[in-house]
């Protein structure tokens, strides 16, 4: 398993790239500083949401971790996207 320097660095390379959500509703981010945000939704994530749900990775979906982050179906799409999960989880 990856640690979250790596994958964050990952989530920095597709900055503005599309990404789907479970649902199939496309979205892009933005990084800034410790926060990724979510441009469809102006959803804004610390970084510190996405190392809890790597610790959990792969989940089922975003109400695995509804309660541990914020904009849960943002951090699934992007920790279970090819381009960041690879085959590491």
């Amino acid at each position: 398993m990856p640690n979250i320097d790596e994958i964050r660095r990952r989530i920095e390379r597709h900055e503005g790239e599309e990404f789907h959500t479970i649902t199939g509703r496309p979205f892009t981010y933005a990084i800034q500083g410790e926060i990724f945000r979510s441009i469809r939704a102006d959803w804004n994530i610390p970084r510190r949401d996405f190392e809890r749900a790597l610790k959990i990775a792969p989940f089922d979906g975003p109400g695995d971790v509804n309660r541990m982050v914020q904009g849960p179906a943002y951090v699934w799409a992007v920790l279970h996207d090819p381009r960041i999960r690879q085959r590491d989880y």
